[in-house]
Formats: structure tokens, C-alpha cells, sequence
């Protein structure tokens, strides 16, 4: 009778292990993938708020910061800034030239690995500084990133125009 209580407990014990309550606490790899994306992601949507801070706030510095150290900035109608000191005299330019008042929406973010795009669109207006004037502002984005010491940094941004809504 011991024989059968001893290995009977052990398995009951194991079970239990297990569980708590009614809920596992052990996940499926899936599940720890599908966890670890949404956290990632996360991670990605926090970086485009601090971007989409930046540029409305017209912070050059914190604009360039948020690149990786060979990034690259790709505006429209303008050369591409490559690395940290070109990504800060572009966005010094560019907002010597105009205030931005945007709102960023998130279309999609897919992450591989420590690689990850995403793309956005925004909309709001423009203050043109040498004319005073306020103008519709609507762009589409790519945002390409890269994870590096376990952060998410902008690894090459390109936008171009949408048609202006009146």
C-alpha cells in the first residue's frame, strides 16, 4: 500500500506544480513569443511618442537621440542625413523653417529578431516660421529600427506627402 501512496503523491505534487488555482503558469513557447512581441511593441509605440514629442516640440537634440548612431533621416525634397551629426543639423534646419503640430497613427510594427519596421501615418498642420502662414500637414511613413544594447532606436526614417486635406 505504501508502494502505491508514495508515487501517487509524487504525481499530485507534480501536478500541482503546475497550476494555481485553476491557471497554468506555464506558458507554451508560442505564448512566450506572442508575450514577448506585444512587450516589444510596446517598446516601438513608446519611441514614435517620444518622435512624434520631438518634432512637435521642434527638439532637434532629442529628434537626433532617438536614432541609432549611423542612422539615416530620408525628408522629402531634401538630402538624406546620415549618422548622429547630420540627423541634428537636419532637424535643426528643418525646424528653424517650420513648427509641426502632428499626430502620429500606427498602421502596423512587425519585428524580427532585433530588426523592426513600422509604418505610420500623421496629420495636422504646419506653421511656416518666414510667413506666418498655418498649413495642412498629412504624411505616410516607414520607420526602420534597430534594438541595440536593449533599446529601440530609429535605424533609417523616410516620408513623403500625402494629399493635404482642405
Amino acid at each position: 500500500m505504501k508502494r502505491m501512496i508514495l508515487p501517487a503523491l509524487a504525481i499530485m505534487v507534480m501536478a500541482s506544480c503546475g497550476k494555481t488555482g485553476n491557471q497554468e503558469t506555464i506558458q507554451t513557447p508560442t505564448e512566450k513569443t506572442d508575450i514577448m512581441q506585444k512587450e516589444e511593441k510596446q517598446k516601438i509605440e513608446a519611441l514614435l511618442i517620444q518622435y512624434k514629442r520631438a518634432l512637435n516640440t521642434a527638439d532637434a537634440t532629442l529628434s537626433a537621440s532617438l536614432y541609432t548612431r549611423d542612422g539615416v533621416f530620408m525628408p522629402t525634397e531634401a538630402p538624406s542625413a546620415i549618422g548622429s551629426g547630420n540627423i541634428l543639423k537636419a532637424y535643426e534646419f528643418i525646424f528653424s523653417q517650420i513648427q509641426l503640430s502632428i499626430e502620429f497613427y500606427i498602421d502596423e510594427i512587425e519585428i524580427e529578431n532585433d530588426l523592426a519596421f513600422a509604418t505610420t501615418s500623421s496629420k495636422g498642420t504646419t506653421l511656416i516660421h518666414a510667413t506666418g502662414d498655418t498649413i495642412p500637414e498629412a504624411n505616410r511613413e516607414l520607420f526602420v529600427f534597430e534594438k541595440a544594447n536593449g533599446e529601440w532606436k530609429i535605424a533609417r526614417y523616410m516620408f513623403n506627402k500625402t494629399a493635404r486635406m482642405q
